[in-house]
């Protein structure tokens, strides 16, 4: 669990390095990584959870 949650902080840290890195130098490509980063971080993010809450849905009934 906590291996996950450091993972998703350093994806998310990578991409707001990557899209910082857009605002200083302008250049399309590290707009593009930063966003893939985040968007796939997320979805990550959210399918964990996902897995979370059917584990505790399957205790309960």
């Amino acid at each position: 669990m906590l291996i996950f949650r450091w993972l998703f902080l350093l994806l998310l840290g990578a991409g707001a390095v990557s899209l910082a890195m857009y605002v200083g130098t302008g250049q399309q490509r590290f707009r593009v990584i930063g966003i893939r980063l985040v968007k796939w971080t997320v979805v990550a993010a959210l399918a964990f959870f996902a897995v979370l809450i059917l584990e505790r849905l399957a205790v309960i009934l």
